[in-house]
This record gives structure tokens, C-alpha cells and sequence, in this order.
């Protein structure tokens, strides 16, 4: 059964991203719809399962906005004013709705990374 899944890890300070906004957008050309707005647990996940399940998953593209800087300055980090980071746009396609897609981000105020997990 497809679905989808994400997990935040803060590397600056070694931990989860408790806390951390994240929204999922479905894309369409020009146009964007948001299909879920959520704030990680304190493992860096979603509370309350995947953010697409089998039944909510279909091809097509999609993007999931990470708040870096507003959880880095809830953490009572120092950041220059605008943030070097301020929001991570990741956007991916789904391809095969009955597949298992995780995006996760590994990220500081100064750099991140993701890849298709497992």
C-alpha cells in the first residue's frame, strides 16, 4: 500500500525537529493546493500516520515547505535578519501511487540535504 512520509533531523543540534511546520502542496502547472499543514512530533514525524496514505495517494507532483528558520528561532537560535535559510521547498513526483515514498531533511541554519528514503 502506498503512502507517504517525512522526518526532519535538526544536525545542529543533534536531535529531531520537534516542532518544526511543514506544509504538503499538491501541484498542478502554475497552481499549488495545500493538502496538509502539520507541526513534527517530538521523534521530527507526523503525528497521526503518513502524510498520504493508500488511499489519499496518486501521481503526480507534489512539495513539502519545511519552516527552518521559525524553529530554529523557537530553539532560540541566533539568526541573521533575512535567515540564510529560511524555508526548504523540496519538490518530487510520485510516480507510482502504490509505492512508499519518505522525504526525509537533514538540516541547519546553514545548509540541508534530502534524498528518497526507504
Amino acid at each position: 500500500m502506498g503512502h507517504l512520509s517525512t522526518h526532519v533531523l535538526d544536525t545542529m543540534n543533534g536531535c529531531p525537529a520537534a516542532g518544526m511546520r511543514v506544509q504538503l502542496l499538491r501541484l498542478d502547472g502554475d497552481t499549488s493546493t495545500t493538502i496538509k499543514d502539520i507541526v513534527l512530533n517530538a521523534d521530527g514525524r507526523n503525528d497521526g500516520g503518513p502524510l498520504l496514505d493508500a488511499s489519499t495517494m496518486a501521481v503526480g507532483r507534489y512539495r513539502l515547505v519545511f519552516s527552518v528558520a521559525q524553529y530554529f528561532r523557537q530553539r532560540d537560535v541566533r539568526l541573521p535578519e533575512p535567515a540564510f535559510i529560511d524555508e526548504v521547498p523540496i519538490d518530487f513526483g510520485i510516480a507510482d501511487a502504490a509505492g512508499h515514498y519518505h522525504v526525509p531533511l537533514l538540516v541547519s541554519p546553514w545548509a540541508y540535504s534530502t534524498y528518497r528514503g526507504s
